[in-house]
């Protein structure tokens, strides 16, 4: 994976899958039977790098993705960050969006909260064979803050989007808070072993132009261009989900080394359009994963052979789903390894 990252062209793509380790494995319903909630999980560095490496030892993956979440840069920054089953996420107090920047302040960090993630990245590490690479995670800013202004997700972002519309100096204070503690843990999953990232700006696709401009393009270039001059050896991959078009000043314009595409875009677009040599990632339909058989089948090759020229890893256009059967994942790394 690191060869293709690079600009190599392999004979198989490598292939790991967005969200591998989680709820789909049974080994992994088991374990949070019996050590608790998600972030419990999260913060038990035993238990959470054995779950990274649960999808490893199953399928052999070409590379494990540390087992966090975004949401971890906010607790962080000093919101209570709790999950709800059936809920999912919550953080207290919501940002009050006329004054995010104002209400961050009025927060106690505690950057500790991360210390147990590194040691994670410790242990996974340590135990991974050598061919897998491993890959350390961050959301990005705008995504972030979209989280700490709603307290929750939302449908349409439309509090963060009102609080970049009507205050954009102090909108960009909040995303320079962001910005700096997702600078300084990703340079701590770094120091503790991984071998590339990956920023997550899931939300990325209720922007328009000149928003996604500023909020997406802007800090996404700041951090790259930071963790280069930290960590020159180290490969970012962006993943701007719903980004369409913008994707190409996206790819263009932050610095990443390669750019993952979620399931809307087309291949053959992305190879004739983004930048020349630069590596590519996914764009399986995580439901096609569920449908399997010839469906499946159809639209791995699809992929396959509209980016046949290109630097190219295997994935998923977003997370794989809770209800995917896992003898559709072993007949897409057998299809693609084929």
């Amino acid at each position: 994976m690191l060869a293709v990252l690079a600009g190599h062209v392999p004979e198989k793509p490598p292939i790991w899958l967005m969200r591998q380790a989680g709820r789909y494995l049974p080994e992994y319903r088991a374990l949070r039977e019996k050590k608790g909630g998600f972030l419990a999980l999260v913060h038990d560095s035993d238990a959470a790098a054995e779950i990274t490496l649960q999808p490893i030892r199953r399928f052999g993956f070409d590379a494990a993705i540390l087992f966090s979440d975004i949401l971890v840069v906010p607790h962080a920054l000093g919101q209570l960050l709790t999950f709800e089953a059936g809920e999912g996420p919550r953080l207290d107090p919501p940002l009050d969006p006329s004054r995010p920047a104002a209400a961050l302040s009025a927060l106690s960090p505690e950057p500790g909260r991360l210390d147990p993630i590194y040691r994670t990245v410790e242990k996974v590490a340590a135990a991974l064979p050598a061919p897998v690479t491993l890959i350390g995670f961050a959301g990005s800013p705008w995504t972030v803050a979209t989280y700490m202004i709603a307290g929750r997700g939302s449908r349409d972002q439309a509090e963060a989007r009102l609080a970049a519309w009507s205050d954009p100096e102090a909108f960009a204070a909040l995303i320079e808070r962001i910005s700096a503690m997702t600078l300084d843990y990703l340079s701590g999953q770094i120091a503790a072993g991984v071998e590339a990232v990956q920023l997550f700006d899931s939300w990325a696709g209720s922007l328009s132009p000149d928003q996604f401009e500023r909020w997406v393009i802007g800090p996404t270039h700041a951090i790259v261009a930071e963790l280069k001059r930290r960590h020159p050896d180290i490969p970012v991959i962006g993943f701007a989900k719903g980004a369409g078009a913008k994707l190409a000043d996206y790819a263009k314009r932050t610095g990443i080394a390669c750019a993952g595409l979620d399931e809307t875009v087309e291949p053959a677009w992305a190879a004739s359009t983004l930048p020349a040599g630069m590596p590519l990632q996914g764009n399986l339909d995580p439901i096609a994963l569920i449908a399997g058989g010839d469906a499946l089948e159809s639209a791995a090759n699809r992929i396959l052979s509209q980016l046949v020229d290109r630097p190219h890893i295997f994935n998923l256009g977003h997370g794989i789903l809770p209800q995917t059967p896992i003898a559709h994942v072993e007949a897409l790394l057998a299809l693609v390894r084929r």
